[in-house]
């Protein structure tokens, strides 16, 4: 088994070893001041490698809790990707908002926003008077959105939860909104149809869903929603 020269000891015996040998006995036979020509005291090199090891752990503590405080904030933003169908948080523009505040005039009833992102749906209903609910997977948006309700003084109206929107029951809200993609909307709509009562508005956003005719429409482009009563809905479906 060869030494380890990156234990201190083992330098200084082989330091010495090395003088011995060199010197034939005489280094040991010569006073401190003089032995010290030769080369640095080994009680010099104990603490330049005590320095250097402490240094070491120092940096890599640094660089290993970077690493997990990284691995903490990016995992929830990254891991809606991996999943079957992706709901990326792409913030609401103001004109957003202000199509869907439009197209709550004369509701009531309480309101819930599927993936609710950093919350800014759910608070401007909170401001209309409305008591509404987030429902969103990330857990820092969550309460980032909690703090902002509080900041903007409707934390008593403005409630949210981490939580995957098919696990949760909206037979209880008389407004939906929901910002969703493609790829989810016909399955999304057909859990609201089973779920929702007749008096039910829903409010979609960026994307419409794939069977329902919306009975209103406001706004163009990105910033276009598209409503749909339940009611209405029905009703024109027992007719057809």
């Amino acid at each position: 088994m060869s030494p380890d020269f990156s234990q201190p000891w083992v330098s200084n015996v082989c330091y010495h070893v090395f003088l011995l040998s060199h010197y034939n006995g005489s280094y040991l036979e010569k006073p401190e001041e003089e032995r010290q020509k030769y080369g640095v005291h080994p009680t010099s090199l104990e603490s330049d490698c005590l320095k250097k090891s402490n240094w070491g752990f120092l940096f890599t503590g640094i660089i290993g809790g970077a690493l997990v405080t990284v691995y903490a904030v990016a995992t929830p933003f990254i891991t809606p990707a991996l999943r079957k169908v992706c709901l990326p948080f792409v913030p609401a523009t103001s004109k957003q908002i202000e199509n869907v505040v439009k197209m709550l005039q004369h509701r009531r009833g309480s309101l819930v926003d599927i993936g609710s992102g950093d919350g800014r749906i759910v608070i401007a209903a909170a401001k209309e008077g409305f008591p509404a609910v987030g429902y969103e997977l990330n857990p820092w948006l969550v309460w980032y959105s909690r703090y902002r309700a509080w900041r903007e003084g409707v934390h008593g109206s403005a409630k949210f939860y981490i939580s995957d929107l098919w696990k949760v029951t909206f037979a209880q809200y008389s407004n939906v909104v929901i910002f969703g993609v493609p790829q989810m909307m016909p399955q999304l709509e057909r859990k609201l149809e089973r779920e929702l009562e007749d008096g039910a508005r829903v409010i979609a956003c960026r994307f419409p869903f794939p069977h329902w005719t919306p009975q209103h429409t406001a706004g163009e482009g990105i910033d276009t929603v598209w409503v749909y009563d339940m009611g209405t809905f029905r009703g024109r479906r027992r007719r057809a």
